[in-house]
């Protein structure tokens, strides 16, 4: 009896440090993932760029961000379900570590550009390969609150960025090289998923990226766990992101800085994703959650979009309002690793959200060319403003008819692969 007790009380400890070293890794990598957005002016500024190119030249680095995003969350959820969830949390960091080392020396635009590029790819790895592994190691009742506390710890990353960006912008990027290698110390007592090794042993393809396009059922299931997520990296990406331009458009009594509003609304993210995960558990029920906090998203930006004569108090209350009301970012993660089998889980939960994130690709062209047709028919005033209102719009009826399409997941036996046969998917033998 006593040696069942240790057994138990050893899992129980394993699976908290599992569970804390995912959470730092998604701190780590939240920071460095928005540290450009919070340092993008004085950066900028400081290798030569004009302040009218800010806005150009400052967006199309992020794309290039986002674009090694996708990228590397191809590459690392075929190598998490290939060779292991752990090996991906292990290279992943080493990678945009070095970049963060990389991106604090640079001296012109098309440098900075390319280490961005690079730790996008090593960035992508990092929340995928944590949420699958918490999710295979807690039990089907209990793995939501996992994935809840790896979010919320994660989250704070931003409020982190934000003051360490005021020590200046190099050495924000330095210290975020520091805290990455530190972590991959921490990572040295980390375990691999159970689930994973009995799948190693199934005679099934694993991490066979083509599956995911190969079955339209699955196919409609894997865009639709994407097109969920868009709202929130709209709201953050560009509505926050370009506070100081919206700010221009409200009138703002002082000049909006994006710093500030990223850091708040993090904050609100990590109380609403807490509130999120709880929601959940009580209703039993992941997709009513996101349908309640993405609607309620409308209201906060329409608040937001509204507030004429803005000052710094009311952009940080709102901020806060608004990152509250996004805060279903582990709820949407954890819905995509539900949907699928143990052979490609690793794969659709690495590409999911960083596919989100690329999405801003799209979402910012879109973007732009609104605020274009805004500015040359009359409302050259507040033609940012226009265009936000019409992409909120869009992205959130296309959310919104994808979360229709996806089944319920809480509480589902997670311990399946997927096969290329007429049920999509075969039960493992535990």
């Amino acid at each position: 009896m006593d040696t069942q007790h240790d057994f138990a009380s050893k899992n129980t400890k394993n699976v908290i440090f599992l569970v804390l070293v995912a959470a730092l890794g998604y701190f780590v990598d939240i920071y460095d993932l928005l540290l450009f957005s919070i340092v993008r002016v004085k950066s900028l500024h400081d290798i030569g760029v004009s302040d009218a190119d800010i806005r150009t030249k400052g967006e199309f680095i992020i794309n290039t961000q986002m674009f090694g995003l996708l990228l590397g969350g191809i590459l690392w959820g075929v190598i998490g379900d290939k060779f292991g969830r752990i090996k991906v949390l292990f290279g992943s960091i080493l990678l945009y570590s070095l970049a963060n080392f990389a991106n604090g020396l640079v001296t012109d635009y098309y440098m900075y550009a390319v280490v961005r590029l690079i730790a996008g790819i090593g960035l992508a790895g990092e929340l995928g390969a944590g949420i699958t592994l918490v999710s295979e190691t807690m039990s089907k009742e209990n793995r939501g609150y996992g994935t809840m506390i790896v979010a919320v710890v994660g989250l704070f990353g931003a409020v982190a960025a934000n003051i360490v960006s005021h020590f200046g912008w190099q050495n924000a990027y330095f210290i975020g090289g520091v805290l990455g290698l530190l972590l991959l110390l921490l990572r040295v007592g980390t375990f691999e998923s159970g689930m994973f090794k009995q799948a190693a042993h199934e005679q099934v393809a694993k991490g066979d990226f083509r599956m995911l396009f190969n079955n339209k059922k699955r196919f409609v299931k894997y865009i639709c766990c994407i097109l969920i997520g868009m709202p929130l990296w709209f709201i953050v990406g560009i509505l926050i992101a370009q506070s100081p331009e919206i700010g221009n458009e409200l009138h703002a009594q002082q000049s909006l800085n994006a710093g500030t509003g990223i850091m708040y609304t993090y904050i609100g993210l990590s109380i609403g994703d807490v509130f999120a995960g709880f929601f959940a558990q009580f209703t039993k029920s992941r997709r009513l959650t996101m349908l309640t906090f993405q609607l309620m998203s409308i209201v906060s930006v329409i608040f937001y979009l509204t507030a004429d004569q803005i000052t710094t108090g009311q952009f940080i209350g709102l901020c806060l309002f608004i990152g509250f009301f996004v805060g279903y970012w582990a709820t949407f993660v954890t819905i995509a690793s539900e949907q699928f089998g143990t052979n490609l889980r690793a794969t659709v939960t690495t590409t999911v959200p960083n596919f989100v994130r690329g999405a801003l690709i799209p979402i910012t062209a879109g973007f732009e060319l609104l605020v274009k047709y805004f500015s040359t028919h009359g409302y050259q005033d507040n033609s940012i403003i226009m265009s936000s209102y019409v992409m909120m719009g869009i992205v959130t009826i296309i959310a919104l008819v994808a979360l229709s399409q996806l089944k319920e997941s809480f509480g589902k036996d997670l311990n399946y692969v997927e096969v290329d046969e007429p049920d999509g998917k075969v039960n493992v033998v535990s």
